[in-house]
């Protein structure tokens, strides 16, 4: 693959509501260090701007970022305003609103349904905007059973002009059914992997195609490393992604996301990064067409964490 040559439209669109974007976005959570909020080094403010701005200069429109998502040192959305604003009218940017974390980086309650307002307002101070694109309320698995009154309350908030569109993130196929009694669902954003098998999300992922739902994966690269970022992953899984990439001339992380973007075409991916160089080489999976055999082989990987 000649990555330097590749832009976020070889990877085709979907449409988040009426909001037409590239099916390769760019996830911030990286931006601001090493790995997720305080478990890394801080990043360097300079470099992470370039890296947006080489972001939207390779076509990517799809930007997905959360208050929540800071260092000792770095605001994702902060770097976003710096670095974007003023924001252009394809720009989408999606940020989640439930979970907390104080001033000092240690994460708190989860917000009640009267609390989510302040979560989307801080998104709109951080971000300089005065509507947000879309709002994923994220579930707390330990806390919430139901989703209806959380959601319900960001219902009310995209009647008053704040939000554009809704969608729900950490969630199971129930959660679905149940959000779409109150308001449209236009996208939803779980876990979701070579390297791991849930039953759950793959029946979201079936269903969400069958209803023309965005499924947005997150953690598709970084696998059981999670926050951490890249892990080793089981040698047999490690091989046979390394095996492919060779055949293809291309890194694993791009077999990974190609993998990712051919379940369907419904199937968004947000790989995040600080490094304009491994940027490239995600916008550049994109392009990335494996086999049908490849495509067996991966899946049989991929059912093999059942």
């Amino acid at each position: 693959m000649t990555s330097q040559t590749i832009t976020a439209d070889a990877a085709g669109t979907w449409k988040l509501g009426d909001l037409p974007v590239h099916r390769i976005g760019f996830g911030a959570m990286r931006l601001t260090g090493s790995a997720a909020f305080h478990l890394g080094t801080p990043s360097d403010r300079e470099q992470s701007i370039v890296v947006l701005r080489k972001a939207v200069e390779l076509g990517v429109n799809h930007i997905d970022t959360a208050a929540f998502y800071f260092s000792s040192l770095r605001s994702a959305n902060e770097i976003i305003n710096s670095a974007l604003a003023p924001y252009t009218d394809d720009l989408v940017i999606a940020t989640k609103v439930g979970p907390f974390r104080d001033y000092s980086g240690e994460w708190g309650t989860w917000a009640r349904p009267d609390q989510l307002r302040s979560h989307v307002e801080e998104n709109l101070r951080q971000l300089g905007r005065d509507h947000l694109d879309m709002v994923y309320l994220r579930r707390s698995q330990q806390r919430w059973d139901s989703i209806a009154e959380h959601f319900g309350a960001l219902a009310e908030l995209r009647e008053a002009g704040l939000i554009r569109h809704l969608g729900i993130s950490g969630v199971e196929p129930r959660h679905l059914a149940e959000a779409q009694a109150i308001a449209p669902v236009v996208s939803v954003q779980n876990k979701y992997g070579l390297h791991e098998f849930d039953p759950g999300t793959e029946e979201l992922l079936r269903i969400c195609g069958e209803q023309g739902i965005a499924f947005v994966p997150f953690f598709a690269i970084a696998g059981k490393g999670a926050e951490h970022g890249p892990s080793g992953d089981e040698a047999d899984e490690a091989d046979e992604v390394d095996a492919i990439a060779r055949a293809h001339g291309a890194t694993p992380a791009q077999v990974r996301l190609a993998w990712t973007l051919q379940q369907g075409p419904h199937v968004l991916a947000i790989p995040g990064t600080g490094n304009p160089d491994h940027l490239v080489e995600n916008v550049a999976a994109g392009a990335l067409r494996l086999t049908a055999e490849e495509i067996a082989r991966l899946d049989a990987l991929h059912r093999g964490g059942e």
